[in-house]
């Protein structure tokens, strides 16, 4: 049935700072993606409406969505040493944030089978009560939580290079939500050990794997395999949300992963494959270098469109296979307790 590709002029609007790496030639980066991709007569493009405040209500503390508000508006600045706003900000963060709900209302309304947002700020890294990371209000989350109050069950895979510490948090003690994060660690955040399963009565609904520096696809596919899986079979998802990060590839100058942009198209496809058409949706999160970011996204809407894209050599290496083991032992104990 085909893409929807949620994007808005705002977006390049959103003012990061001089030389940032996270900065509008990263969208252009993307929609130069569409005709790369070989299913350009699959695309839909759409407008997506801003998120309301009660959006934001429902994964933020309320003073902090209303002090970005007006730290916005008042003209912007620093809101800590990597994240920083201006007066348009605080629009683009509002349709990021509500693009994930307009895509589910069109989803519904069977208009296409899937939709890529892409948005900016990103928004993996952003907690509760705060920003950080580039990111403003957690565009993912409030997708997911729209979906959770209607009594869906929706499986987010995050595979950009950072752990996406406010996403976790935003659900860690919610068992409609299944977060999976494949990261490289130690980087930024720190966050995203094994050990971090849950709580309460999410308690066995967030699974980290934590992967070191150079980790190509035979990783990633064993990890499904022995331990993502499983989890997501007993889970049953209704719907899938991917944090699509692409500084996973090996080129990205802020990680040092070492996927090729094949990998973002099986990733997706394995992921996509788990629910029906139609409640499936990917969220712009990283990716750093321009050349990558655009073969990347052509490979991943390449997949959404059932497609197989081969623009680039595919990632060589074995699976880490002592990593994994320990990932799987240490999240296992984490789970006993």
């Amino acid at each position: 049935m085909g893409i929807l590709i949620g994007t808005h002029p705002k977006f390049a609007e959103h003012d990061s700072g001089t030389h940032h790496p996270e900065n509008p030639a990263r969208l252009d980066a993307v929609l130069s993606a569409v005709p790369e991709s070989g299913v350009a007569d699959a695309v839909k493009f759409f407008v997506p409406e801003p998120a309301t405040m009660a959006d934001l209500y429902r994964v933020h503390e309320t003073n902090y969505i209303d002090a970005l508000r007006r730290f916005c508006l008042m003209g912007g600045g620093r809101l800590d040493p990597d994240t920083a706003v201006s007066v348009a900000s605080w629009d683009a963060a509002l349709l990021a944030a509500g693009s994930g709900v307009d895509a589910i209302r069109r989803l519904r309304g069977g208009e296409a089978s899937s939709a890529f947002l892409a948005v900016r700020p990103p928004g993996h890294h952003a907690v509760v009560d705060r920003a950080m990371g580039f990111c403003l209000i957690n565009n993912v989350a409030v997708a997911a939580s729209s979906l959770v109050i209607e009594g869906e069950r929706v499986l987010i895979f995050d595979f950009d290079a950072h752990h996406g510490n406010g996403t976790q948090e935003i659900f860690y003690k919610n068992p409609a939500v299944l977060y999976v994060s494949v990261h490289q660690y130690p980087l930024y955040p720190g966050t995203g050990r094994a050990e971090e399963v849950g709580s309460g009565d999410g308690h066995g609904s967030t699974i980290n794997i934590p992967v070191p520096a150079g980790t190509t696809s035979a990783t990633y596919r064993a990890a499904i395999d022995e331990i993502i899986w499983p989890a997501v079979e007993k889970f049953a998802p209704t719907w899938v949300i991917a944090s699509a990060g692409f500084d996973s590839h090996r080129s990205d100058p802020l990680a040092e992963l070492g996927l090729s942009a094949p990998d973002f198209g099986e990733l997706t496809s394995w992921l996509f494959s788990l629910v029906e058409p139609g409640r499936r949706l990917a969220f712009l999160e990283g990716g750093y270098d321009l050349d990558a970011l655009r073969s990347s996204a052509a490979s991943t809407l390449a997949a959404m469109a059932g497609e197989r894209l081969v623009n680039e050599e595919p990632s060589r290496g074995e699976a880490h296979l002592p990593v994994l083991r320990a990932i799987k032992e240490s999240r296992a104990r984490s789970l006993e307790l």
